[in-house]
């Protein structure tokens, strides 16, 4: 019976850090210098199977694409050509990802309610 609670739980778990990755991805998306110097990399939480059966975060990887390059001769930080480093970090990918990790944070949520209304009517009985 708690299996049947634990599931859409981890669900919900995992897809609310997938929704922190990507607000923070948004949040930095015009980051050009962090503290290590370069521009910000987008993070991408990845996810696994978990041993009960449900889905956890197996970690927060950097994605390694390259770093868009604009020509901005005034930016603070330009470099001797006048082109800046972006972060890698597409909003349309961004945006879509959310919507996704969104849906799936409502479709557990749903699951959730359903398996606690089952189990009060189990009692009921």
């Amino acid at each position: 019976m708690m299996r049947s609670l634990s599931l859409p739980m981890s669900g919900l778990t995992a897809h609310r850090r997938r929704l922190e990755t990507i607000a923070t991805n948004l949040a930095n998306a015009e980051t050009t210098r962090t503290e290590s110097g370069d521009p910000y990399r987008r993070q991408v939480a990845v996810l696994q199977r978990a041993a009960n059966g449900g889905v956890e975060v197996a970690g927060v990887v950097e994605d390694q694409s390259n770093f868009v390059r604009v020509y901005e001769p005034g930016h603070e930080d330009a470099d001797e050509m006048g082109y800046v480093l972006y972060p890698n970090v597409d909003l349309y990918q961004e945006f879509s990802d959310l919507m996704v990790a969104r849906r799936m944070f409502e479709a557990n949520a749903t699951v959730l309610d359903a398996a606690k209304a089952m189990l009060n009517r189990a009692l009921d009985i």
